[in-house]
């Protein structure tokens, strides 16, 4: 018996595949679960809300959310494009919860986000699930930092077999029709976070020169693609594969840094090389003077990454982790490893826990260097003790 545990059901069936997975996680804890998060993945999205109202209904008094997502994670493994059901359940003494519905709300000639709470001064973290279609996730984490008071975000971007109609979140019993679900989280039980970019650096640190939003135009005072282009041309065959494959820019954390590496830089895709206009469009806004660093990612750089990142987290906690929720990018997996269950082994392997329970993500939320961030390609955690 645990204060934490997980499960995981496949099957064509998803409400017979809630119910297995809702029982096995739930028969392992003590005593009544505090936390039960599910996640669902199906081609029929009434069959997927059905199997997180299951789930929902049988944690009783529990607080219960969750979403539906292309891929789910529990039970030791990651299970991709097929009907899957990962159930996570904490008991969790002493910890506060405050659930919460975000909608996004027009307001003159912008967006704003409506139903969020002032945290308290025992909030620690915040849990959020959203649905990329309806709802401004990136801007919301970006300025929600004066409300939130510097509150880790860790989350994810939900999905559906058909895109925005087929996205469902679950929150305290219900299938909610918000832009975007969440908790306050509050007490010593909120052990913290890891995130695991999993990128290398390519070529020089470079100031950028001369920018419009989000494309730079020049790079340490030369044509942003030229530079780019005599970057690749230096670096090996194996690692100008890579670009070709997918290739990212790092904007570096710190600015006054003597030196850039690995891990000091907020990585960002690379959406556009266009040598007529001699010019790099980028996944964020960049401001001249800043300092930049293209990137290329392959699984042993991403692996190392995170497990390094696990060995330093269990390190500062005192392997004190005993439950984790876990949000990998759906462009890692299977996509990225030899096999789908690669993230969720590796953090129950580094922290020494089992109980860890996700999803395969759209897009991954977490903080970096104190800043909460929208990533691409990465693995957030959110790590708990009871």
């Amino acid at each position: 018996m645990a204060r934490f545990s997980d499960a995981l059901a496949t099957g064509v069936d998803l409400v017979s595949a809630a119910e297995r997975a809702a029982r096995q996680a739930l028969g392992q804890l003590d005593g009544p679960a505090d936390l039960v998060c599910v996640f669902v993945s199906g081609f029929d999205p009434e069959e997927v809300t059905l199997a997180g109202e299951r789930v929902m209904a049988l944690a009783e008094e529990a607080t219960t959310i969750g979403c539906s997502a292309d891929g789910v994670i529990g039970g030791g493994r990651g299970a991709e494009g097929q009907g899957a059901v990962s159930v996570w359940a904490a008991m969790l003494p002493g910890v506060t919860m405050t659930p919460f519905e975000l909608a996004a709300v027009p307001e003159g000639d912008h967006l704003a986000v409506v139903g969020m709470f002032q945290p308290t001064p025992a909030d620690r973290a915040v849990l959020l699930l959203a649905n990329p279609y309806v709802f401004p996730a990136h801007s919301f984490v970006r300025r929600s930092e004066p409300v939130l008071g510097g509150l880790p975000i860790v989350g994810g971007l939900a999905d559906g077999a058909y895109g925005g109609d087929s996205v469902r979140l679950f929150l305290q019993g219900e299938t909610v029709q918000a832009g975007a679900v969440g908790l306050l989280i509050g007490g010593d039980g909120v052990l913290g976070t890891v995130v695991s970019q999993g990128c290398r650096p390519i070529g020089p640190s470079m100031a950028v020169t001369k920018a419009e939003d989000n494309v730079l135009l020049e790079l340490a005072g030369t044509p942003a693609y030229e530079k780019l282009e005599d970057i690749v041309s230096t670096i090996s065959p194996e690692e100008q594969d890579l670009a070709a494959e997918g290739l990212h820019i790092g904007i570096a954390i710190d600015e006054y840094a003597d030196r850039h590496e690995s891990g000091d830089f907020l990585i960002r895709g690379v959406l556009e090389a266009d040598p007529e206009q001699g010019t790099v469009t980028i996944g964020d806004v960049v401001e001249v003077g800043q300092t930049v660093r293209f990137q290329v990612r392959d699984h042993d750089t991403a692996e190392n990454d995170l497990l390094e990142r696990l060995r330093l987290f269990a390190r500062d906690t005192e392997g004190t982790a005993e439950g984790a929720l876990l949000f990998s990018c759906n462009g890692r997996g299977s996509a990225m490893f030899p096999s789908p269950d690669h993230d969720v082994r590796c953090v129950r392997q580094a922290l020494g826990i089992d109980a860890v329970g996700g999803f395969f993500a759209a897009g991954e939320i977490g903080p970096v260097a104190g800043r909460n961030h929208l990533h691409g390609f990465t693995a957030c955690m959110l790590a708990f003790r009871g």
